[in-house]
């Protein structure tokens, strides 16, 4: 029982939903996750057809505020476009593409048309491999689209966070009958580490923030330092005691 309650505190640790915002665009419907984990902030964009069809992309918050920025340049161009005419449609439907990279993945931005309407389909790929994933807004919510994006982004910021490498593995250690977990994560407020004390049908435990770890550790050194102090002037009273004794 005691495994599992840990196994799900580590998941939700891993990452955290810190706002979210719910868009009805025609037949669809989209949703803009501000999620966080050890690695910083992101937006999850999902979007649900009515049968229930599910795509998602995930954009790092920098990557979001670039996506919004190109959402402004592809609603100019949509507005100048005069009404659908099937004699001047490219023949793969695309009337204006943009690429975004950020780190290993790419974004690729199209503005098509089909026998349903013009739609923004935006594809992420990996570039070390990878399924593609993509999600198509209709031309007509570009707008709304950017706006959700915008506030979420003036509330947030575009930094996306999260420190920079990788946390530390936790670790275990076993005293008598005792487990102690030392687990590394992150949250809105920065580093921290877990140490949890866990025995049969007992649990308990403190966060420490990194700014504090060098502290702490200051003192357990000096605890160390004077409980070895005490120790040897105890072996060296003993010592005098049974030298006197003997005498």
């Amino acid at each position: 029982m005691l495994y599992r309650d840990r196994c799900l505190e580590r998941q939700q640790q891993q990452e955290t939903e810190l706002a979210t915002k719910i868009l009805q665009i025609q037949h669809k419907r989209f949703y803009l996750d501000v999620k966080q984990n050890r690695r910083g902030r992101f937006i999850k964009v999902a979007e649900v057809s009515l049968d229930g069809r599910r795509n998602q992309i995930y954009l790092t918050l920098s990557t979001a505020a670039e996506f919004r920025d190109n959402l402004n340049l592809f609603s100019e161009f949509y507005s100048q476009l005069g009404p659908p005419n099937s004699d001047h449609v490219p023949e793969d439907g695309k009337l204006k593409s943009e690429v975004i990279i950020k780190d290993n993945r790419r974004y690729y931005l199209d503005l098509k048309e089909n026998t349903r309407g013009r739609f923004l389909r935006v594809s992420q790929t990996i570039l070390r491999g990878g399924p593609r994933s993509h999600v198509a807004i209709p031309a007509q919510g570009m707008i709304e689209f950017r706006d959700a994006l915008t506030d979420l982004l003036e509330e947030f910021g575009t930094d996306d966070g999260g420190f920079k490498g990788e946390l530390p593995e936790g670790r275990h250690m076993r005293v008598d009958n005792k487990n102690f977990y030392f687990d590394i994560g992150q949250n809105n407020r920065g580093v921290y580490m877990r140490i949890s004390e866990v025995k049969t049908n007992f649990r308990t435990a403190i966060t420490v923030p990194e700014k504090s770890w060098a502290r702490f550790r200051d003192y357990f050194a000096d605890y160390c330092d004077k409980m070895k102090e005490n120790a040897q002037k105890d072996a060296a009273s003993t010592g005098d005691a049974a030298g006197s004794s003997s005498a």
